[in-house]
């Protein structure tokens, strides 16, 4: 006959008394039987969410023992892993260090390993004995072809499965240890559960799954436990000194645990009738290959320093180190520091985890708990007042500002429903039976259907939101299209004009048919450092950039306490920093420190590498140093790792800036440019070159056949006229090209640029740079700058041979008129180099 489940407020109280539950668990059994007693015996399935270190322990054994004097006689708790598994089995021993003393019926625990004995299937015929059955979820699941399940299969001695039996219970109550970790396995727990038919499932967890927040009927966060000092208070520990290696995290970690057995062994030492703790190192490693590396890391000296004060918890872990797991709080339990990857991650309890150091990443919220969780117990079971005993120091050099940034989901809580959800037969809420969120009613200024904050959540409202089924202005105009007038819509669309005026565009010119393009090598100057020699750095200089380095640089560590205060039901999580930890740092020989600056020096990209630099190195470097208080070679000092990478830095700097303050010199290049410069503007008027009677300056001129371009204009007729006909009917010139002074192509002279008046290209294929000039302006100083200029530039670009052979021609009026119209003739009288 089933047992329908009662609210007694006076055997809560008398419960409450007996396990000593904290407030936080009374209330949650409270809270947990209210639930039960109104859903009578209709199946319901709840969450009972308790900060981890809270002690869902003692909330478990409190509501068995409610139930039993109630008159339950079954109760099933499900755990998720073999780790949960064995440290709830010892809850239960009462020859254990873990059993939770207080209940008034004493269970018998059945487990995977007793079930099948003779003596254990009399107990279950008993119908006056309480029975606590401890089993997996995985041995609890319908078997597969190739997996089989003890708990199905008929037992002798029970004359039916175990399953079976509990089937027939019509008592069963279900309680899901660390509820969250079965969403993984959602449809296979719940059908494993609900073809029991219990009364119902109470779920205990710390991080309920967001899939079960409707579920969650009690909630007590971790900053209120923070707040009312029923777990430790986290610290963020990090440096500000930029390292981040594993190694150095973990030499920091190892460091703060030496301290922190100082701060426990000082506070029994005062309180003598509190038991013996050790505190313990836990490292969470990213893979079993991390964590055996970190293992031997810790083993060596400067760390743990003895490796069989190390142990590593994996999935291939042994019987041997799983049973030195179970004693590691055993005052005297070897283990100083724990390796695991995922294995200790929920459930494990225990309370001397003093120093967490997270090798990977704490993404999550979950994750950030779970693990801060394994540190959270308080080792004398309630607060000390002594700072390093009451806080758990979480090392995250890498993360720390992350973590910091989360410091409020600790406070969060989750809207509960106002009643249990009951479940059908397929396992769904019933609906209507589970609070809805009511919908917003729209304000005055927010009309129905648009976004109470305006477009883009910039507040206010907007008109050019349309309602269901209607298409908005910005469907039809993109955001610049829309007017501000008043709204009518009058002048919104822009539409085109049916007819437009027909200007003819100008005509644009290109080179003509096979014409080629030109690369004309433009000579430019830089200004360039001149070459660098380490003679220039006299020995002074570094001493005196040494003496900035004479005292050893300290390290801190930086501690940010998450403490937590509350006002009513209100919490708030407040990071308060802890006074700053000089940290410990690994000492180099000065040696090292030695050959690490000669290194620098000669890494200088501008240092040439040979051995009168190599000397010059160690000269600077031993001055250096010098300035730095290292007096002789043979000194043996030490420099920390800071003082090292600052005085690198400094050494750096101070080379450095003799390398800028060295001399500049000009050195040329070479920049080709492209031409001719397309396209250009054809004039619809423009004279035929061959057919005028008269040469006009400025104007353009057409019909040339061997000119790049349809036309050219010229300043004057004695010279570039007269050149540029000459090139153009002569055999020796394949191809000619007018130069303009507003074009790319000019040569660079000491008070600016010259642009000479064309480029020619001969038959056999050297380039021609070429001058008219009046023989009255032919000797001027600028033009014979120029000329020059030009002739050196030729010189340099043949030199160069990258842009084949340039030459220039300087042709006077005299030589033009003396040539007879012909190049060879121009060449003779003009003898270019």
């Amino acid at each position: 006959m089933a047992v329908e489940i009662t609210y007694d407020e006076a055997l809560i109280e008398e419960i409450a008394a007996r396990f000593d539950l904290r407030r936080p668990n009374q209330d949650a059994l409270t809270e947990i039987v209210k639930r039960i007693a109104d859903g009578g015996l209709k199946y319901q399935e709840m969450v009972a969410d308790l900060a981890t270190g809270v002690g869902k322990t003692f909330l478990m054994s409190s509501f068995i023992d409610y139930l039993a004097q109630q008159g339950v006689r079954h109760v099933l708790v499900v755990t998720p892993g073999s780790t949960i598994q064995r440290k709830t089995l010892a809850n239960f021993d009462a020859a254990s260090a873990k059993y939770v003393p207080g209940a008034d019926i004493q269970p018998f625990v059945v487990t995977p390993d007793n079930f099948q004995a003779a003596s254990v299937g009399a107990v279950l015929r008993d119908p006056r004995r309480l029975k606590v059955f401890v089993f997996n979820v995985q041995q609890l699941i319908r078997p597969s072809d190739k997996v089989s399940r003890k708990v199905r299969d008929e037992d002798e001695n029970l004359g039916a499965a175990l399953y079976s039996h509990l089937e027939k219970a019509d008592d069963l109550f279900v309680i899901a240890d660390e509820h969250h970790v079965y969403h993984e396995k959602a449809r296979s727990f719940s059908a494993a559960i609900r073809e029991l038919n219990p009364v119902a499932l109470v779920g205990l967890t710390a991080t309920p799954d967001p899939a079960d927040h409707g579920k969650v009927v009690f909630q007590y966060t971790l900053g209120e436990a923070i707040a009312d000092g029923h777990v430790k208070v986290p610290v963020i520990v990090y440096r500000k000194d930029g390292t981040k290696d594993e190694r150095t995290q973990l030499a920091d970690a190892c460091h703060l645990l030496r301290n922190k057995e100082v701060a426990y062994a000082a506070y029994r030492e005062t309180h003598s009738e509190m038991p013996m703790v050790k505190p313990v190192l836990f490292v969470v490693c990213q893979s079993i290959d991390h964590a055996q590396e970190v293992g031997s890391l810790l083993a060596q000296g400067g760390m743990i320093g003895d490796g069989s004060q190390v142990l590593e918890i994996t999935s291939e872990s042994s019987d041997v180190a799983l049973e030195a797991l179970a004693k590691v709080e055993d005052p005297d339990s070897p283990i100083r520091a724990i390796v695991s990857v995922n294995m200790l991650r929920e459930g494990w309890d225990v309370k001397n985890i003093a120093v967490i150091v997270a090798l990977r990443k704490l993404a999550s919220q979950t994750l950030t708990e779970q693990i801060l969780g394994r540190g959270l117990r308080l080792p004398f079971g309630q607060r000390t007042g002594v700072p390093n005993v009451d806080q758990v120091d979480l090392v995250a050099h890498d993360s720390y500002q992350q973590l910091l940034s989360q410091k409020d989901v600790l406070r969060q809580r989750i809207q509960l429903p106002s009643t249990a959800v009951a479940v059908d037969e397929q396992g769904a809420a019933k609906a209507g039976e589970v609070d809805q969120a009511q919908p917003v009613e729209p304000s005055p200024q927010t009309p129905e259907g648009s976004s109470p904050n305006g477009v883009g959540g910039q507040g206010g409202t907007s008109s050019l939101i349309p309602a269901p089924g209607q298409q908005s202005l910005f469907d039809f105009f993109g955001d610049d299209e829309v007017s501000d007038d008043d709204g009518s819509g009058d002048g919104l669309a822009l539409q085109e004009t049916e007819s437009r005026l027909d200007i003819p565009a100008p005509q644009q010119g290109h080179r003509v048919a096979n014409a080629p393009q030109i690369i004309f090598p433009r000579r430019e100057a830089r200004l360039v450092y001149a070459p660098f020699s380490l003679a220039e750095v006299p020995d002074g200089d570094a001493e005196a950039a040494g003496t900035a380095f004479i005292n050893e640089v300290p390290s801190f560590l930086f501690r940010d306490a998450l403490t937590a205060k509350r006002s009513g039901s209100e919490v708030t999580i407040i990071r308060t920093p802890e006074d700053n930890e000089q940290a410990e740092q690994t000492l180099f020989p000065v040696d090292v420190v030695r050959d690490e600056l000669v290194s620098l020096i000669m890494h200088q990209p501008e240092v040439p590498q040979e051995r009168a630099s190599k000397n010059a190195a160690r000269r600077l470097v031993k001055a250096f140093l010098k300035g730095a208080g290292v007096t002789s070679s043979e000194q043996t000092a030490e420099w920390g790792r800071i003082r090292r990478q600052q005085a690198t830095e400094g050494l750096r700097k101070m080379i450095r800036q003799h390398i800028a303050n060295r001399k500049q010199q000009e050195k040329y290049e070479f920049v080709p440019v492209t031409l001719p410069l397309e396209p250009v503007v054809m004039p619809t008027d423009a004279p035929d070159a061959y057919n005028v009677e008269k040469f006009t300056k400025g104007l353009q001129y057409k019909g040339w056949k061997k000119n790049v371009m349809p036309i050219a204009s010229f300043d004057a007729g004695t010279t570039e006229w007269e050149l540029a006909k000459i090139m153009d009917r002569d055999s020796a010139i394949k191809w000619w090209v007018r130069l303009y002074t507003n074009g790319p192509a000019f040569i660079p002279t000491t008070d600016g640029n010259y642009y000479p008046d064309f480029i020619a290209v001969d038959a056999e294929g050297t380039h021609w740079l070429i001058e008219g000039k009046s023989n009255k302006n032919a000797n001027d100083a600028d033009v014979l700058r120029k000329k020059s200029a030009a002739e050196t530039w030729a010189r340099a670009v043949r030199d160069e041979e990258d842009f084949g052979v340039w030459r220039y021609v300087f042709a006077t009026e005299a030589d033009i008129a003396n040539s007879s119209s012909t190049w060879n003739g121009l060449l003779m009288g003009t003898k270019p180099e």
